[in-house]
């Protein structure tokens, strides 16, 4: 269609990628005009961790508008609001043994980061932040001063202040432990860094290129803010909603974090929603101090309740995506030992991994050549140069391998190997 060259902006990002008119999609699949079936390793950027239109959630949002249920309420209670709330504390906060009261902020996850640092301040008293090297908070001016990328950060127009910045798990390399040097440089009144309000952290950086940190320096650096008298957010945005391979990122590390930010995958349906999970002795806000018109959607709520109560009132998904996420690592891994020559290496953790390349332009070549095969799969990292594979979480086993298989094809062309790949078996583990 020419109307997409006529009036759209040219800020679009995705479409360039994948020059294609989309018009239907289900579980991993998404179909062009021309009916062509497209494997959908980048699921609305996290956002589609249970995969498109699920067959479930639908239903329920049907039944829901259908009996004219209320659609737009600013903060009112309402029933959707009242049953995704119950669903929430008790699936997923209490088995945890978790304690957070919940704010609903504008619908996007910036909305939340913005939030979230706010409260921070407030609460604490004072202005400083501690961000991380290459973390990726969102695009509006507060989430961007916390943002490490140039790309983003050089459109601002403004000046972006409020934070300072702090190197992530191995940025400086293996086996320095990078929480000493917050520590120290905390400790020292004339080290030049501002006590902060809070230290905001995303346990895998997604757009910074998939880094995971170990969960022995998240453990630190929990650490580290209690001693400081300094709060703690998780932007869980991105790695949270089982995406890591249990609900929130943070679990498995054991930290009980004073603030955490959710989005993308929290209606399970692709519905804008995000919220702030707060200690309730940090809920200092008055009434109205922070609000949005959309502040909480309610037909988000209908299809967040339904993934709830389909996928998290055990722990049997949980195992699914740890068992897929095996799967995912010992193919990287057999990828880059075959391919490897210092052009590749993996990270990531559970369903959120990539493939770290040479370059961006060896990654773009991968995703290109993946996309003519029907995969679609995007980059991330400072110079897009990891290959992000972010598949829905309820992809059969039969789709991953190919979408795999797909890439390790690709890496294969744009090598130029002339050796055939030795075909190694790798099997699911079915055991539950």
């Amino acid at each position: 269609m020419k109307i997409f060259d006529e009036i759209e902006s040219e800020v679009q990002c995705y479409a360039r990628s994948f020059p294609r008119i989309f018009n239907r999609a289900q579980g991993e699949y998404l179909y062009d005009e021309e009916g062509t079936e497209y494997l959908d390793f980048l699921a609305g950027a996290g956002t589609l961790n249970y995969g498109h239109n699920h067959p479930v959630f639908k239903e329920k949002l049907l039944e829901y508008i259908h009996s004219d249920g209320i659609t737009h309420g600013l903060d009112l209670h309402t029933k959707a609001k009242g049953e995704f709330l119950e669903a929430f504390n008790e699936k997923i906060l209490k088995p945890r043994g978790l304690e957070y009261v919940m704010q609903f902020t504008g619908p996007t996850g910036t909305n939340a980061v913005e939030a979230a640092m706010k409260l921070a301040r407030n609460v604490k008293g004072r202005e400083n932040i501690i961000t991380f090297t290459n973390g990726f908070h969102g695009v509006s001016l507060g989430a961007l001063a916390a943002t490490g990328n140039s790309h983003h950060r050089g459109v601002a127009g403004v000046s972006l202040s409020g934070t300072t910045r702090m190197p992530y798990d191995g940025y400086l390399g293996d086996g320095i432990d990078t929480t000493e040097y917050l520590d120290k440089v905390l400790s020292d009144s004339s080290s030049g860094v501002d006590l902060p309000a809070a230290v905001i952290v995303e346990t895998v950086q997604g757009e910074g290129g998939i880094n995971a940190a170990s969960l022995e320096w998240l453990r630190n650096l929990d650490k580290v803010c209690k001693k400081h008298d300094v709060l703690l957010i998780v932007d869980d945005i991105q790695a949270g909603c089982g995406r890591t391979g249990t609900y929130f990122s943070f679990e498995e590390a054991g930290i009980y974090p004073d603030i955490v930010t959710l989005s993308k995958s929290l209606s399970g349906y692709g519905l804008p929603f995000a919220v702030v999970l707060i200690r309730p002795e940090l809920d200092q806000w008055k009434p109205g101090e922070h609000n949005g018109t959309f502040r909480g959607n309610n037909f988000a709520f209908v299809t967040a309740k339904a993934a709830i109560d389909a996928f998290w009132s055990d722990d049997a998904f949980s195992k699914e995506i740890k068992r897929k996420g095996e799967y995912v690592s010992k193919r990287l891994e057999s990828i880059v030992e075959q391919y490897g020559e210092g052009n590749f290496t993996t990270r990531g953790r559970g369903m959120f991994q990539g493939i770290n390349c040479v370059n961006g332009d060896l990654a773009a070549q991968i995703t290109r050549k993946a996309f003519a095969q029907q995969l679609i799969i995007e980059t991330s990292g400072a110079d897009d140069q990891v290959v992000k594979f972010l598949c829905p979480l309820v992809i059969s086993d039969e789709n991953l391998k190919r979408g795999l298989d797909i890439v390790e094809q690709a890496i294969k062309e744009v090598c130029a190997k002339e050796d055939s790949i030795p075909e190694e078996k790798i099997y699911f583990d079915q055991a539950s």
